[in-house]
């Protein structure tokens, strides 16, 4: 079928894109529209005593200026993490964080009160009178610093900055084993703090409807219903007197999936003030404001017997959760415990993870979540100790490597693994990397005065979180309308879904529409984050064709005057079995809004589905990379990455891939170039894009993909998920190969990012 399912169809979403016809936040124009500045801490740390606004109210242009007392006097509600934290060893230590400061200075860029004019340049200018009297304060800045004795607290219930714990697996266990073993290896790596750097930046306009008292929020998100039933709760509205609207949104990585203090305060502002108020940040204050990711701190050990067999795995890691749990903060220390023995066989193993207060930034989910961290983890642990123990590394990873006869698959760490197989997907990457000749690749760049090296990661991730709901709409004139409770912000579900739709009931590609991001429109919808919509999403669309294609039937059955179960239906007719009269299923959804059908077949053609994955699937994956290194300057070329990857059902090959190249994009970033930096006090070293390094174009290698998949019966379509893989295995691959050309010289460790400088100074060390 042309464009069914495991066609690579263009994208109906690239017109509008390609042509500049998007509608982002800031392509929506509204004359009227007030415009916010939002004033915010320039210390790390610090006691507000109070804030002088007064010059600021009388500026030109300015309407209001709102701070953190008239949250309390409206009482504006805050921001609360939302994760479920299994195996919890400390309970959660956290509250409200409020939308603007009531008497805490906790990280540079809190916000403290909002400018609201009549432009945004005089919003801005207004900004600037008003004064803030605090107390600055001792910050930290490191999970290091948190935890140690003398450290300042950020909240009293917190003691020691701890806001959870996790405990998972058998700790008396581990211990033994790792006792016991013939050899262990240890290791401390720190995954460097991220920024998710979106094309499109965070921005939210509000407007009040004085008609209805109802407030409508347009805003640049991953998650509309979860951002519309924050806003409600905080500024006590009920979820139908709040509409969220999210058109076009260009990227997220996780950075947008919860509601933020300026959702909240443009919303509030717009009810207040009975008017329509937008606020759009420049880079630099996304930089400072947004959440981050990663900022993981961790120490491991591998026990391993004389053959080299794995007996056990500890694991104590710390996340960096900044000043307060942002709604999804307990996601990425619950993943990089839950998945840390990656594609291996480990009989017993023991994931300590706790979140600790500072003095920054709060960290959110960022693509991949703690699965980047884990497999980063488990990956150094393994080359490490094939080389202490003069083992080949890629033996010592077969002799460990789950295989197909394996599955399912209990881990010592929460999860059940259905199925996988990691040997091929192995095999398959090493061929097409031509491992074998690697050898005279590297004697090649000897004679040139480079080093070379090869690295190898395999890969494995949980995605599909919590259930999802999908409606199809058919028209009177044979359309379909695809009502989505996912949201897509890069991801081409428009395409994919289509696809679908039009494989499984036989209507043309071209008329089937997908509406989303929509709170009126759409009833219930998760959003996108975890790898979830091809098989939440997908999974819900199965079910709702699936009963429309039993709604057909029984409509087609009255009008052709048959039963029901004689109706046969394939390739979009419905026909009476043995016979030659058929209709089409546009034809019969026409017919469904005549007046002449029984009140038992409804009005209208439609169906919905509700699918709920139970536990979750697991994707896959092996990446090889080959680097070269120029000793003179310590600058890294990457000379080429091998992906295989196990994703289950592949809905649009083209769409896949580049999805996989995005995200080695973004793992290449965490690995070689990206670091947000705070200084000891806390304030912002990496405040633009002079400073904080992003990948660009020329630093892209050629990327080799494969999909070698294996099924999985975990949801109707098969589909594990595919939006975070090229991440998790990327930057351990291009470590592992930077770590491979260094060896000669003893480096056995590089921190992140291995920028030139760090490799420069590895190697001159050495």
């Amino acid at each position: 079928m042309k464009f069914g399912i495991g066609q690579s169809v263009t994208r109906k979403e690239d017109a509008r894109f390609l042509t500049g016809s998007g509608a982002y936040v800031e392509d929506i124009i509204d004359q009227r529209a007030l415009h916010a500045f939002v004033v915010r801490s320039p210390v790390a740390h610090g006691v507000l005593n109070a804030v002088e606004t007064d010059a600021a109210s009388g500026a030109d242009g300015v309407v209001a200026v709102l701070t953190g007392a008239d949250c309390q006097s409206d009482n504006v509600g805050g921001i609360s993490c939302h994760t479920l934290i299994p195996g919890l060893h400390k309970e959660v230590a956290t509250r409200e964080f409020p939308v603007l400061s009531t008497g805490k200075l906790l990280y540079v860029g809190m916000p403290v009160a909002v400018v609201i004019a009549d432009s945004k340049m005089a919003a801005r200018d207004a900004a600037e009178l008003v004064e803030l009297d605090y107390e600055e304060l001792p910050a930290v800045v490191s999970t290091k610093n948190a935890t140690a004795g003398d450290a300042p607290e950020l909240w009293p219930d917190a003691p020691g900055n701890v806001a959870f714990e996790i405990s998972l697996g058998d700790a008396d266990a581990t211990g033994r084993a790792v006792s016991a073993a013939s050899h262990v290896t240890t290791l401390e790596l720190h995954n460097n703090r991220l920024s998710a750097n979106s094309l499109e930046m965070r921005g939210t306009m509000a407007s009040y409807d004085q008609r209805d008292g109802r407030v409508t929020v347009y805003t640049s998100t991953q998650a509309p219903h979860s951002i519309r039933n924050d806003i409600a709760s905080a500024i006590g509205l009920t979820q139908n007197d709040v509409h969220v609207v999210a058109r076009d949104v260009g990227g997220g990585f996780g950075m947008k999936g919860g509601v933020y203090p300026e959702d909240i305060a443009v919303a509030w502002a717009a009810k207040k003030l009975k008017a329509t108020v937008k606020w759009h940040p420049d880079r630099s204050e996304a930089l400072v404001s947004d959440f981050h990711g990663r900022d993981q701190s961790v120490e491991a050990s591998l026990a391993l017997d004389a053959s080299g067999r794995i007996k056990a795995l500890k694991v104590s890691c710390d996340y960096n959760a900044g000043a307060f749990l942002s709604p999804g903060g307990g996601v990425s220390p619950l993943f990089a415990a839950t998945l840390a023995t990656g594609c291996y066989r480990v009989p017993v193993a023991h994931a300590f993870s706790r979140a600790v207060y500072t003095n920054t930034s709060p960290t959110q989910p960022y693509r991949g979540a703690g699965r980047p961290e884990a497999s980063f983890l488990i990956e150094r642990l393994l080359d490490k100790a094939a080389r202490e123990t003069g083992r080949d590394r890629i033996e010592l990873r077969r002799l460990n490597m789950l295989t197909s006869e394996d599955m399912p698959y209990q881990t010592p760490l929460v999860y059940t693994i259905d199925s996988g197989d990691y040997p091929a997907v192995l095999d398959r990457a090493m061929e097409a990397a031509d491992w074998s000749g690697f050898e005279a690749r590297k004697a090649q760049s000897a004679d040139n005065g480079k080093f070379r090296g090869i690295g190898i990661a395999l890969h494995m991730e949980n995605a599909g979180l919590m259930n999802e709901s999908m409606e199809i709409r058919f028209d009177s004139g044979g359309g379909v309308t695809v009502l989505a409770g996912t949201f897509s912000h890069g991801q081409g579900h428009e395409t994919v879904y289509s696809q679908m739709v039009s494989q499984w009931l036989g209507v043309p590609f071209e008329s089937i529409r997908i509406v989303q991001g929509d709170t009126d429109a759409v009833s219930f919808g998760r959003g996108t984050v975890a790898s979830r919509s091809m098989i939440n999403g997908g999974g819900s669309l199965k079910m709702a064709a699936d009963q429309v294609i039993e709604k057909a039937r029984a409509i087609a059955g009255h009008l052709m005057e048959a039963s029901a179960a004689d109706i046969v239906f394939e390739d979009g007719a419905l026909t009476v079995a043995g016979t030659d009269r058929t209709m089409t299923i546009q034809k019969v959804a026409a017919m469904s809004f005549a007046p002449i059908l029984p009140p038992e077949l409804g009005l209208g053609l439609s169906g919905s589905g509700d699918f709920k994955l139970e536990g979750f699937t697991f994707p896959n994956g092996c990446q090889v990379a080959e680097v070269e290194i120029d000793p003179e300057t310590g600058v890294t070329t990457i000379a080429g990455i091998v992906t295989v990857d196990d994703v289950g059902t592949v809905i649009n090959p083209m769409l896949l891939e580049g999805q996989l190249v995005g995200g080695i994009a973004q793992g290449l970033g965490q690995a070689l170039m990206e670091n947000f930096v705070y200084d000891e006090s806390g304030q912002v070293v990496t405040g633009s894009f002079m400073d904080y390094a992003m990948p660009r174009a020329s630093d892209m290698p050629p990327i080799h993909f494969e999909a070698l998949n294996t099924a999985t019966e975990t949801n109707p379509l098969g589909a594990k998920g595919a939006g975070e893989s090229g991440t998790v295995g990327a930057t351990p691959v291009l470590i592992s190969a930077i770590l491979d050309a260094l060896h000669h010289l003893g480096v056995d460790d590089i921190a992140l990012p291995a920028t030139p400088a760090q490799v420069w100074s590895a190697i001159n060390t050495a």
